[in-house]
């Protein structure tokens, strides 16, 4: 019996045991987890850390030289750093200070400020070809700063008493002749969003600045001249490759390319690269002389080269309506309104007598290239962009608008017919040799509207096309060059007003 309890007793020990170790088990405590906050840098994690609020302000106080430099209360945290929270058992947190330092150099800080994004605008190549208007963004701290900077271009393009009177609704109403401002407005898509910006981008925060930069489209000062005795204002853009228009908006103590000039002064020869496009749209009223046509009759008993005028031309005065749009200072369009138009004055025309009797001589007429010898190519006499250069490039003729899409076009002089077809930028285009050295060229006619060929004779006055907008031409038109030898062959673009 003692042996049977004996061997019982072990079994016994062993269960009393165990249930006794069971709540030793389930008494055992887990780590708890931490809420931390887990910190990104362009996309990898460099670390957790405690709080988000402690980096920012960790920030905020070692930046103190940026906000000296913009003049700012407070910098944030960089455009590509991300914070998000998580729960974690890591209990390999960072200090602020180890992730400021892992940062800091690599990724800039920001500030609050405007995100301006302006819309680029198309335009059109010497060729034809489509160029695309660039989109670009602008920073500025306040949006006081790019609203001044914009009201400075436009009354670069705009005179201030223009301005000054559409923005007031003071114009005057006109009752013969004078202009009225209809419109005034950037083309430009502008949006303008608050965020913070990063320090190391092009932060404009003074007006002038930002103004030089949507004039010229850079910061930097523009090159200078000193003048030289018997400079005039149309001298130094012309050889400078500016317009003058372009001359006065870089130095705008100067109110007219009339002004006189001293030896040592020193002028600003900014070419324009305007960043925005400012449109201003009128409706002008004003007289132009009608000029009067030319009827030729040929006498047989006196030779080729004879010529002589039995009725003198007298011009006559019409009082014509147009809408013209301007964008930076520089006509694109003008749309005449015929319906309004009213004749004042009726022409008389001129009666030439020439010879028709043929000799030896082998010329084409006795055209000689002086003032007063040559005939108005178009109906009207409105000249939309004048010879000389734009931002760079010469314009190498006068564009004349306003006389209708289809209106006539006239050879400005006898010669002979040398080029009558199409090119990409000229598009429908006859060229005249005047048989003295002399060239004149009519470009953007209507498809179609050639009305002579090459080696055909014409005479001052002839109808040789109507006026289109073929070719590079933004607008109806007739480009009218004349050039001292033959056009892009040798030859040399002359004013060809200088010939009126």
């Amino acid at each position: 019996m003692k042996n049977k309890m004996t061997k019982r007793i072990p079994k016994l020990l062993v269960i009393f045991l165990l249930g006794f170790s069971l709540p030793l088990v389930t008494a055992f405590t887990y780590p708890k987890p931490n809420t931390v906050y887990r910190v990104y840098l362009k996309g990898k994690s460099i670390g957790i850390i405690k709080s988000k609020n402690e980096l920012e302000e960790y920030i905020n106080k070692q930046q103190n030289q940026i906000k000296e430099k913009f003049n700012v209360d407070k910098v944030y945290l960089p455009e590509d750093l991300d914070i998000e929270k998580e729960i974690t058992f890591d209990n390999d947190i960072s200090s602020v200070k180890e992730i400021y330092n892992k940062i800091k150099d690599i990724s800039p800080f920001t500030i609050k400020g405007y995100a301006i994004k302006i819309s680029g605008v198309d335009s059109q190549a010497v060729d034809g070809t489509k160029i695309k208007g660039k989109n670009q963004t602008i920073y500025v701290l306040n949006k006081k700063t790019f609203e001044d900077a914009v009201d400075n271009v436009v009354h670069s393009f705009v005179s201030d008493e223009d301005y000054s009177n559409y923005a007031n609704d003071t114009q005057e109403e006109i009752k013969d002749t004078g202009k009225l401002i209809e419109r005034i407005y950037l083309e430009n898509k502008i949006t303008i969003t608050k965020k913070n910006i990063p320090v190391d981008a092009t932060i404009y925060q003074d007006t002038n600045t930002l103004s030089r930069y949507l004039m010229f489209g850079t910061t930097k000062d523009q090159q200078k001249y000193v003048v030289q005795p018997g400079d005039t204002i149309s001298e130094i853009s012309f050889n400078n490759k500016i317009s003058t228009e372009e001359f006065l908006i870089a130095n705008p103590e100067f109110t007219s390319a009339n002004t006189l000039l001293y030896a040592g002064q020193e002028v600003t020869l900014g070419i324009l690269k305007p960043q925005i496009s400012v449109v201003e749209e009128d409706h002008v009223v004003f007289d132009e002389e009608t000029n009067y046509q030319t009827e030729t009759q040929y006498d047989n008993d006196k030779v080729v080269g004879y010529s002589q005028v039995i009725q003198a031309g007298v011009k006559g005065v019409t009082r014509k309506t147009q809408k013209v749009q301007k964008i930076n200072g520089q006509t694109v369009s003008v749309a005449p309104v015929p319906e309004e138009d009213k004749v004042l004055k009726e022409p008389t025309n001129e009666i030439v007598v020439k010879g028709g009797k043929k000799s030896s001589y082998v010329g084409y007429g006795s055209v000689v290239a002086t003032a007063g010898e040559w005939g108005w190519p178009a109906t009207c006499s409105s000249v939309s962009s004048p010879f000389g250069y734009r931002w760079g490039v010469l314009h190498d003729a006068i564009d004349i608008a306003g006389c209708g899409y289809g209106s006539n076009i006239f050879a400005a002089n006898d010669g002979i017919v040398v080029q009558s077809a199409y090119k990409y930028d000229n598009g429908e285009y006859i060229t005249i040799d005047h048989g003295n050295g002399y060239y004149s060229l009519y470009a953007h006619m209507v498809s179609g509207s050639r009305k002579v060929k090459v080696g055909d004779y014409v005479v001052k006055g002839q109808i040789i096309g109507n006026m289109g907008m073929t070719g590079a031409a933004t607008g109806v038109h007739v480009h009218f060059a004349i050039w001292r030898g033959f056009p892009y062959r040798g030859g040399r673009p002359v004013n060809p007003l200088a010939f009126y």
